[in-house]
C-alpha cells in the first residue's frame, strides 16, 4: 500500500529581519515516516521549524507548503494546529503559575474545535493513559508548566504534549538539545512508543546520537539553507563519522 503524502515542501524560500534563510528547500513527508533534518549551527533548521508552524518572524517569498494536499502557507499558527500539526520546542519556555494538567486541557480544546470540550473523565483517563506510556510521574500534573523543570524534565514534558494532543505531524527541534544519555534514552523511547502508521515525525537535530534511539525512515543534510544529500540511516553515521565539510568545505 503507497503511504499518502503528508508534508510537502516545494521550492521554499523563507527570510527573517530581511536575510533570506531557505533558499528553495524541496521536502516530502509520508504518512508513517520519520525524517530527520540534519545541519551544523546556522544552516536554517529551526527556521525550517518555524515555518512550518506559522511563526510571523518567518517570511515565506517563493514556494508553498503543502499539508494533506492544502496549501496552508498563509494559514495562522492555530489553524495548522487545528489541522495537526505540534511542533516540540528546542527552549520549552516556563510558565510559572499554570499548572501542566490545566495547560493540557487547555491545549486539546483549543484544537478540538466543533467537537467541543473534552469531558473531565475522558481527560484524566487520557492523560493517565499517555504519561504510563512515557513514564512520566503523575505528580507532573500539579507542577508548573516547566517551572523548576530539568532540561530532560521539559522535553519529556514536550513528548507528553505530543501524545495528549495526537498530531498528525510532529516536528520536533532539538528535541535532544541538552540532554544527558539517560535523559536522552527517555524522551527516545517516548517518541517511539508514539510511532504509527499515521503519524508522521520530522527530527530536527545536530547530532547523530539521538538516531542510535529513534530509528529514521529518511535522513536530509541542510546546509546554508537548502537540502544538500539525502539517504538512510547510513547518511547519519556518514555525518557522525565524517562531519559536515564533507558537503561544504569552504564553509561549515
Amino acid at each position: 500500500m503507497t503511504p499518502n503524502p503528508l508534508l510537502q515542501i516545494e521550492d521554499l524560500h523563507v527570510q527573517r529581519d530581511d536575510k533570506e534563510i531557505l533558499h528553495g528547500l524541496n521536502l516530502t513527508v509520508d504518512e508513517g515516516q520519520v525524517h530527520a533534518v540534519m545541519g551544523p549551527n546556522g544552516s536554517g533548521k529551526s527556521t525550517l521549524a518555524n515555518t512550518l508552524m506559522g511563526n510571523p518572524s518567518c517570511e515565506i517569498t517563493a514556494g508553498r507548503i503543502l499539508f494533506r494536499g492544502e496549501d496552508i502557507s498563509e494559514w495562522e499558527v492555530d489553524e495548522r494546529a487545528r489541522a495537526g500539526i505540534f511542533l516540540a520546542f528546542q527552549y520549552p519556555v516556563e510558565i510559572p503559575g499554570v499548572p501542566l494538567v490545566t495547560f493540557l486541557r487547555e491545549a486539546i480544546n483549543a484544537v478540538r474545535g466543533d467537537e467541543g470540550p473534552i469531558g473531565v473523565r475522558e481527560f484524566r483517563l487520557r492523560m493517565l493513559e499517555k504519561m504510563d506510556l512515557l513514564s512520566v510521574d503523575s505528580s507532573f500534573a500539579s507542577r508548573y508548566l516547566n517551572d523548576g523543570f530539568s532540561g530532560g524534565e521539559k522535553k519529556r514534558c514536550e513528548i507528553l504534549q505530543m501524545a495528549m494532543l495526537e498530531p498528525a505531524l510532529g516536528i520536533l527541534d532539538e528535541t535532544d538539545s541538552g540532554l544527558d544519555i539517560d535523559a536522552l534514552r527517555i524522551v527516545a523511547e517516548g517518541v517511539n512508543s508514539l510511532r504509527t502508521t499515521d503519524i508522521g515525525v520530522l527530527l530536527i537535530t545536530h547530532y547523530q546520537r539521538i538516531l542510535r534511539y529513534i530509528q529514521p525512515d529518511f535522513v536530509h543534510v541542510l546546509i546554508e539553507g537548502d537540502i544538500v544529500a539525502d539517504g538512510g540511516p547510513e547518511l547519519a553515521e556518514a555525518l557522525e563519522r565524517d562531519g559536515y565539510k564533507q558537503f561544504a568545505p569552504e564553509t561549515v
